[in-house]
């Protein structure tokens, strides 16, 4: 573990650092790296968190890696207020059920009492909706295709934990109008690729991509596709949803237009998102006894430097070749830290940047400075090698692409040895039991879909678009094409979805 007994000084003194093992005891892992590695803290209100600036500084990566994706694609931000009037999300009234016992109300306004009560933003649906409406007239108007970058609030009725599950989260939230059915369903298969490549280039997770089930399906929605990733305590995590909403908010919202012929039609439409779970997910997918494991392309330092001197003279020549190194990676374009803080042991600084995850570490002392090199370790894989100060970027740069491609190679088959094909009930409630995506052949019927759940506490995550999706087990692989019998019912099947259990 990253637990050490020593003070800042040196000496003997509280035990700091990560203080329990992954393996172990996950929850109380996670929740300490979290908080030791200052991404977050804990708000004053009960479910709420604080995002501190270098998990602030994630999550902006992840959102610049979006816009310029979304702008790629001639999808533009706007914004949108928080309060939504309950007369509004009465005109949704399935949509509106499903989010009911999560609504935040305002009541009053000073000390007068509201006529119409005022939802905090559960969602943004009915009030995005009522103004597109008025904005769109003529086919010439479409298609409307805006994301909002938003703070959503919903009272978290089961047990809270950072990023994952917090009354207000930080998330973008897109909504589109089209003219056609076929270039709404366009849309959502083009945004979850998006989310597909971010999570996967960026966040190196991998992810299984595919359609949920009618009961998981978002409320309103004619399907939802998903991706879903699998944590390494065995329990899914939905990562971002693509929703068609074919034309069931279009109607009751009187979202029409006039087509080319003249004639008024109902416009067809999407709803999308992704939130800052997605840090939660990296978290645990990467971080290890010793704190963080951060992908290079979203760390908020790349590279730290820590020099190493005794004397004022070391001091000095140890400083010099220190400025010369940060110089070249800024021109490189790394994102680099000189460590200047006082009173603090070189081993103490080592394993503080060890906690915060920075990719590579850069140590430089009296000897190094002689023999014209530095130490360079890096977090991921925990190698350590001698590199030429002079003309060090090209090495650092290609250890941060190493890094990056690394993570997600081992993440992968992690999830691949965490995958199994389950061909009887017995097998996917043994599966489920243990932790992992159970992939099952599967009749598509609520019923048994509903046994599983009630039976193994896993559900259907997500139904692939491509097999196999499985690892090992009974009989290899799966995915979503149907085949075999339904593990529940024994009527044949209709695909072979990823049971599992989830957060």
């Amino acid at each position: 573990m990253g637990r050490r007994k020593k003070g800042r000084d040196g000496k003997p003194g509280e035990e700091v650092g990560i203080t329990a093992a992954k393996g172990d005891d996950f929850s109380e892992w996670y929740t300490q790296v979290v908080i030791k590695a200052e991404l977050a803290d804990y708000a004053p209100v009960k479910g709420l968190i604080v995002l501190r600036p270098d998990g602030y500084s994630i999550w902006e990566s992840v959102k610049r890696s979006l816009d310029a994706r979304f702008a790629a694609a001639g999808i533009r931000n706007g914004f949108l207020p928080t309060l939504i009037p309950e007369s509004l999300l009465g005109k949704e009234k399935e949509h509106f059920a499903g989010f009911d016992p999560e609504v935040f109300w305002v009541t009053h306004s000073g000390d007068t009492e509201l006529g119409d009560r005022l939802a905090l933003r559960p969602t943004s649906e009915t009030l995005a909706y009522s103004l597109y409406s008025k904005w769109i007239k003529s086919w010439r108007d479409l298609p409307l295709r805006i994301n909002f970058w938003n703070t959503a609030l919903r009272a978290e009725i089961k047990a809270t934990k950072p990023f994952l599950r917090t009354s207000e989260f930080l998330w973008q939230e897109g909504h589109t109008v089209h003219s056609t059915k076929d270039e709404a369903e366009e849309e959502v298969v083009r945004i979850l690729d998006i989310y597909k490549k971010v999570v996967e280039e960026e966040l190196a997770i991998p992810v299984l991509a595919g359609r949920k089930s009618d009961s998981e399906k978002f409320v309103g929605a004619v399907y939802t596709d998903t991706i879903e990733s699998m944590m390494p305590d065995g329990k899914a995590l939905q990562m971002g949803t693509s929703h068609f909403l074919g034309q069931n908010f279009s109607r009751p919202f009187g979202l029409r237009f006039l087509d080319a012929n003249n004639a008024e039609q109902f416009a067809w439409q999407t709803s999308w998102g992704v939130s800052w779970r997605l840090i939660g997910a990296m978290i645990m997918v990467h971080g290890d006894d010793m704190g963080l494991v951060l992908p290079p392309r979203v760390a908020p330092i790349q590279a730290v430097i820590v020099p190493i001197y005794y004397s004022a003279s070391d001091e000095e020549a140890v400083m010099a070749v220190a400025k010369r190194v940060v110089a070249e990676l800024e021109d490189a374009g790394v994102r680099v830290h000189l460590d200047r803080r006082a009173g603090l042991t070189p081993g103490f600084k080592f394993h503080d940047w060890e906690m915060r995850g920075i990719p590579v570490r850069i140590e430089i002392g009296p000897r190094d400075v002689r023999g014209g090199s530095v130490t360079v370790a890096r977090r991921f894989g925990g190698q350590k090698s001698s590199v030429p100060a002079d003309g060090i970027s090209p090495s650092v740069v290609d250890m941060l692409k190493e890094a990056q491609s690394a993570m997600l190679e081992a993440a992968r088959k992690r999830q691949q040895d965490m995958t199994h094909a389950a061909e009887t009930y017995g097998g996917l409630k043994s599966v489920a039991e243990a932790g992992g995506f159970a992939v099952a052949p599967w009749c598509g019927r609520a019923e048994c879909e509903e046994k599983v759940k009630e039976e193994t506490g896993a559900d259907v995550r997500v139904v692939p678009f491509e097999g196999p999706a499985g690892g090992g087990g009974e009989g290899g692989g799966g995915g979503g094409e149907g085949g075999g019998a339904c593990v529940v019912c024994g009527m044949p099947s209709a695909s072979r979805p990823a049971f599992a259990r989830g957060y």
